[in-house]
């Protein structure tokens, strides 16, 4: 059997164009090493799975590449990208912070910046998860941060940038990057599934995507995941199953029910919900969200706001226009009320079904007053 290797590290990317999401990062980097004005350090923040590691390593190829493109992307190509394609380069160190967070193994990196490089221009030290290096191992890092050889160059990660002491940020270049939106997410999904020969609805790649919460590493996981649960066929309807998420229909559904005459659907709806194994806060989270949804498909200014297929947009605003704006801003007050509140409920299932209730009774309200007022 072939050993197979997960889509994450499969396509990973190589060049700073490949990179994706993260455009204000790369290009600012490619500007660097084309002017060169390479600052000696670099702290590289944010989520997970957005591409912290693998700038890190792009760049380290870079600044060693012997025959940079005209847009100042390693080659891949001479000696020195070969060797770190290879994981043979003698000129770039990896350290991960989260196993090897001592001050022995500080001062231990310390000792071999002191080595020149070995047929490149500079050294280059990667430090995954810098946050979790100790207090002592820090203060040994400071003074070869702040005045390391010339050739020395210090590229360090971290999810968790409040962690890290001001004396290390202050000698560092930050940069942040940002959680990658859906549809960059989507577009990538989309090249992945056509490279492997997978055919894959929009609808469900977006429920990866929303899944995957700005981590495309997660979106690629969850991704080999349908891949194994339905071949090489992945649809909506098998995502949701097997990502045990909650069907959007279900959402238009209740919406449709509680702003009716009888709220009875909506409250059985919402037990066979239940009944299926589907968490009543999870459910309530996704009510708000979806008036929420509503209310900008009521503007055509904000439709663009929505985060969802063009088919979903357009039932977003078939139902929008028939609900009253004033009814949708109050269930959406609820809703979000009812959420922030369910933790501390001893009764959460009756909680959310109160809150179908208010938003029912809301509309029952609203209605009679306009029956009144036509009289």
């Amino acid at each position: 059997m072939d050993n197979f290797i997960v889509s994450a590290r499969k396509y990973r990317p190589t060049t700073f164009n490949s990179v994706v999401g993260q455009e204000h990062i790369t290009s600012t980097l490619k500007n660097a090493i084309k002017t060169q004005q390479v600052a000696q350090a670099f702290l590289f923040c944010g989520p997970r799975g957005v591409g912290k590691t693998t700038c890190a390593r792009i760049f380290a190829k870079a600044l060693n590449c012997q025959h940079l493109t005209e847009d100042c992307e390693p080659c891949n190509e001479c000696e020195s990208c070969q060797a770190f394609n290879n994981s043979a380069s003698f000129n770039v160190f990896e350290l991960d912070a989260a196993s090897n967070n001592s001050v022995e193994d500080i001062r231990a990196l310390v000792d071999q910046v002191h080595i020149p490089p070995q047929g490149a221009k500079y050294k280059v030290y990667i430090i995954d998860e810098v946050h979790m290096l100790s207090g002592s191992a820090f203060n040994a890092f400071l003074k070869t941060l702040e005045e390391p050889p010339a050739y020395a160059k210090f590229i360090m990660a971290t999810t968790e940038k409040h962690k890290i002491i001001p004396t290390i940020l202050s000698r560092c270049q930050v940069y942040d990057f940002k959680r990658i939106n859906d549809n960059d997410i989507i577009r990538h999904l989309q090249y992945v599934s056509q490279q492997e020969g997978v055919t894959a609805e929009e609808e469900a790649l977006r429920v990866v995507a929303a899944k995957a919460d700005g981590a495309l590493r997660d979106a690629l996981s969850i991704f080999d995941q349908l891949v194994s649960f339905t071949g090489k066929n992945i649809t909506y309807k098998q995502t949701i199953e097997n990502l045990n998420v909650l069907d959007i229909d279900n959402y238009f559904k209740i919406t449709d029910y509680i702003f009716s005459d009888d709220v009875t659907p909506a409250l059985l709806l919402l037990d066979e919900i239940m009944f299926k194994g589907f968490d009543a806060q999870h459910f309530i989270a996704g009510m708000a969200s979806h008036f929420r949804n509503l209310l900008m498909a009521q503007n055509p200014g904000t439709v663009r706001l929505l985060e969802a297929s063009e088919n979903i947009k357009m039932q977003l605003q078939l139902q929008a226009n028939k609900a009253d704006r004033t009814l949708l801003i109050r269930a959406l007050e609820l809703a979000n009320t009812c959420d922030f509140n369910y933790k501390a409920s001893n009764n959460k299932r009756l909680s959310v079904e109160l809150c179908l209730m208010q938003i029912n009774a809301n509309y029952l309200f609203k209605k009679a007053r306009q029956s009144q007022e036509r009289k």
